[in-house]
């Protein structure tokens, strides 16, 4: 699962680096406890130029009456995505990126739940697959992030983890280079990431500041 982010990565910086247009309302950087239902700057195939737009965090199927017509949709499971209807069509049409500084799972401990943060070793961009769909009379764009099983680093923290991609891969995630997507839903080698513990904080969505980020000393 993925339920919390971080991002510090500047829009320019990631617009240059995906070779992609920028829309004008992206949300604000620094924010370092981004929550479902919040903005994500998300990256798209276009025609003859990638864009980068917000999107919130938050799938809603069509059927859907109001935001809060069922469950909120933040993650899509690689294993079933292609067949939910909610998902199926997104998954072979509308595929995406989102770039991120990291993201934050939590290791039950008792009666405790510890927060952990996961980003790059290389410390990069964390590149994530999602699918989305536009939603209501306002075509809303609305995004959710795929899983796949977790990793022998994650695994001791949680069971599931996003999805990585890495930048050769990002052609054929959008749909620009043909067929063969779903190749690339698997665990990302466990040496591509690094972990801490950082402050139970963030436990709370009103959490913010940099602090959040930096590792946490029990003793």
């Amino acid at each position: 699962m993925c339920g919390r982010i971080a991002n510090t990565l500047p829009h320019d910086a990631m617009a240059r680096l995906f070779r992609a247009q920028p829309a004008n309302s992206l949300p604000e950087v620094p924010d370092f406890n981004i929550c479902p239902t919040q903005d994500l700057p998300v990256v798209l195939a276009g025609e003859g130029a990638r864009r980068m737009l917000p999107m919130r965090w938050g799938f809603l199927p069509g059927w859907y009456k109001s935001q809060t017509d069922g469950p909120l949709l933040i993650n899509a499971r690689t294993e079933t995505v292609a067949d939910k209807p909610a998902f199926r069509e997104a998954c072979r049409q509308r595929r995406c990126l989102v770039a991120v500084s990291g993201f934050y799972e939590w290791h039950r401990e008792g009666d405790s739940k510890l927060p952990w943060y996961f980003s790059r070793a290389d410390g990069g961009p964390l590149v994530l697959a999602g699918i989305w769909q536009s939603w209501g009379e306002a075509r809303q764009p609305t995004l959710a992030l795929l899983t796949t099983a977790a990793n022998a680093l994650m695994a001791p923290v949680h069971h599931r983890m996003p999805v990585v991609v890495e930048e050769a891969d990002w052609p054929l995630w959008l749909g620009e280079a043909g067929h063969g997507a779903a190749t690339l839903m698997r665990p990302v080698a466990p040496e591509l990431l690094q972990a801490w513990r950082v402050s139970t904080r963030v436990n709370s969505n009103r959490a913010e500041g940099p602090e959040l980020i930096e590792p946490w000393d029990d003793d």
